[in-house]
């Protein structure tokens, strides 16, 4: 008779791997996001007007609000902060960044958000064609961008279009049917602010520096809160999301924009989404072509981001927070449309993009001196140039 196999003890799962506390944890940190928003508000409301006035002087040039949402962007690392924080400038309750000043600043975090995924193709350097890949792939975000900044910014100028249509869009959101909704989370925000203020008053006694510490409190909170955000969804849904971004490759043009977009939305940041793309281009396993829809679906999708920022938003400007919201959603969208259909302009960031990826092939320094002088040392000159002017 044969000895009996001991018995292995139950492995039970991690209690951090459960669902339901995946959702509490997500929950958690979408209302610590929405309270830095809102103390962002309420701070710059104490800061009054006066230390904001040059920097709304500075962006009321479209060029140089522009080159704000680039480099503040690229310095982040992320298009979720940076338009995040635009949103709680333009729905601060008294001195509100204008949301035409704001606009340029969107279209600018749309640029600056794609210096990640460019970043990341640099690590395939040291392999010839797969970096020629890699690079393509990376760049054609890059350059879709461009070309929707080059073909909508001066539209805007010359017709306020956006911010028009998001402002008739955002009026009928807050007041359907004549009826305004007020959010109960509002008052649960005002109620966790108020300790941090507290605590804030009592270690200094300046009112002006109490509003400083408490807009960069607030900065410092909406960016950890997106940061562990992206790296719980990152954890939770990472095979499942390389799982979609697999079958939704193959398929057609706008099922693979919508495959780019739910994706960025499960996992709250275009960069993971696009940044995925780069390393299987390096290794063969998808073309740019198939790249290319999803990296344009991640640009719609990342626009949730500013809008959930927007439902952080209290006081009177609160409307405004939703516009600015909506502006980067219809820009998205416009971008798409306009550019997408058509094959003679749906290939010319391809083009670009085959054309750069050779050139970087060629000589790897030129690949470096494309992300160093365009995310980062056009938009320094730019604003050092705009402020001898000025």
């Amino acid at each position: 008779m044969s000895p009996t196999a001991p018995k292995l003890p139950k492995v039970r799962p991690s209690i951090a791997a459960h669902p339901l506390v995946r959702i509490a944890t997500v929950l958690a940190l979408l209302f610590v996001f929405l309270l830095g928003v809102n103390g962002l508000g309420d701070g710059f409301k104490a800061l009054g007007g006066g230390l904001l006035d040059s920097f709304f002087a500075a962006t009321e040039n479209p060029f140089m609000g522009l080159m704000v949402g680039i480099l503040a962007t690229t310095l982040v690392q992320s298009s979720s902060v940076s338009t995040s924080l635009i949103v709680g400038l333009v729905a601060a309750p008294e001195n509100p960044l204008p949301i035409a000043n704001a606009v340029p600043m969107v279209m600018g975090a749309n640029i600056g958000t794609t210096v990640t995924n460019t970043i990341v193709s640099l690590a395939h350097m040291g392999r010839r064609e797969e970096f020629r890949r890699a690079f393509s792939v990376a760049t054609c975000h890059d350059f879709f961008n461009f070309l929707a900044v080059v073909t909508l910014l001066p539209l805007e100028m010359l017709t306020g279009y956006l911010q028009k249509a998001a402002t008739a869009l955002s009026t009928v959101v807050t007041g359907l049917g004549g009826v305004e909704y007020d959010s109960p989370i509002k008052g649960l925000l005002k109620g966790a602010l108020r300790p941090i203020k507290s605590a804030i008053g009592a270690l200094v006694d300046s009112p002006r520096l109490e509003s400083v510490i408490l807009i960069v409190v607030s900065a410092v909170l909406i960016f950890a809160a997106l940061v562990l955000l992206v790296r719980v969804m990152r954890t939770a849904l990472q095979t499942r999301v390389e799982g979609i971004v697999s079958r939704g490759l193959g398929q057609a043009p706008l099922l693979a924009m919508l495959v780019g977009a739910v994706v960025t939305v499960m996992v709250q940041s275009s960069s993971i989404t696009t940044s995925l793309l780069v390393p299987l281009a390096g290794a063969g396993l998808l073309t740019l072509t198939q790249a290319f829809p999803v990296t344009i679906g991640a640009n719609v999708g990342t626009t949730v981001t500013a809008l959930l920022a927007a439902l952080g938003a209290t006081g009177v400007n609160a409307t405004a927070g939703i516009t600015i919201a909506l502006v980067h959603l219809l820009f998205n969208l416009s971008a798409t449309v306009l550019i997408f259909p058509l094959r003679t302009i749906r290939d010319m960031p391809l083009r670009a993009a085959r054309w750069l990826a050779d050139t970087a092939v060629q000589s790897r320094r030129w690949a470096l001196l494309y992300v160093v002088i365009l995310f980062y040392g056009v938009p320094a000159i730019f604003a050092a140039v705009n402020r001898l002017l000025g």
